[in-house]
């Protein structure tokens, strides 16, 4: 293949790695080795106060034979890519300037009718006189002009699938990019062109394929892999019990025996991820979620 593209794990260093993140790691390495892509690691650390536990994630990764190629990239140090990406939006018109409150969102959203809250447009067509009243209230956030409407896109797990665009922050009023633009510009800088994660994101995705089609950029392929939950059917979390690798050790689990459960939990074979990788096949992949029932022994 002349042009492989790449692949990725995008985590964010806010605390250790549970094993649904490892799940979901493992998942991006199989798609990618088994299309011949490379594999990259990219840390989004945009919240540079929460990002503190990125050498523990890097550890935990090799841990369970995740490997990736090249050097480490950062979110907090691509601040000029970001920038460039911000200027060709606004000077596009693309963008507008946003005084509403977590609050108000939130009392708008509630009255809204839909299965995905969106923005409601309150700043969007502000005059001239409106925004310099809000300017001397609050900063203003910058928010993605997106012209509405939905996106079809094929998921390489989730099948075909539309879904509503969102009018999304660009930038945080204190100046902070957001992450529905960072994660779009690194794709694309990156030269990844597969893209796999957890199933929560997937209402997310049809607002990056607008964003990323106005910035240019060609669209990467989707596979939006179901999620680890709790016995109480949520999320997995440190609330469960031993969800990281500490924790497990702890109770006298190696690396290499979570990396076996994970993998028995998607119908491949234990061992290397080699081994794996040699019996990866994206059709039979599980699409429900995985239920912990409390143990990984």
């Amino acid at each position: 293949m002349e042009n492989p593209g790449a692949g990725r794990f995008a985590p964010s260093p806010s605390g250790e790695l549970h094993f649904g993140n490892l799940r979901t790691a493992l998942l991006a390495w199989l798609f990618a080795r088994s299309t011949g892509r490379r594999f990259l690691l990219r840390v989004e650390d945009l919240d540079r106060v929460r990002a503190r536990a990125e050498e523990s994630q890097l550890r935990d990764l090799a841990a369970v034979d995740v490997t990736w190629d090249g050097e480490v990239v950062r979110q907090s140090e691509r601040g000029e890519l970001y920038t460039a990406a911000l200027d060709r939006l606004v000077a596009d018109g693309r963008t507008f300037e946003c005084f509403c409150t977590r609050r108000d969102i939130a009392e708008a959203a509630s009255a809204a009718h839909g299965p995905v809250p969106l923005y409601p447009g309150t700043c969007r067509e502000l005059s001239e006189e409106e925004r310099q009243e809000h300017l001397r209230e609050r900063p203003a956030a910058l928010r993605f002009r997106s012209g509405g409407g939905t996106e079809r896109f094929t998921d390489a797990v989730a099948g075909d699938h539309e879904g509503p665009v969102d009018d999304v922050v660009l930038r945080r009023n204190d100046g902070a990019v957001a992450y529905n633009l960072a994660v779009v510009v690194d794709d694309a800088a990156q030269g990844i062109d597969q893209v796999v994660r957890g199933d929560d994101l997937l209402p997310s995705t049809p607002t990056q394929l607008r964003l990323g089609r106005v910035l240019g950029f060609a669209p990467p392929s989707y596979a939006h892999v179901p999620l680890v939950l709790g016995p109480t059917g949520k999320r997995l979390a440190k609330r469960d019990g031993a969800v990281t690798l500490t924790d497990l050790a702890a109770e006298g689990l190696t690396a290499g025996a979570v990396r076996d459960a994970l993998l028995r939990s998607l119908a491949l074979p234990e061992g290397p991820l080699e081994q794996a990788l040699a019996a990866f096949d994206p059709a039979r992949l599980p699409r429900e979620p995985w239920v912990f029932t409390g143990t990984l022994g």
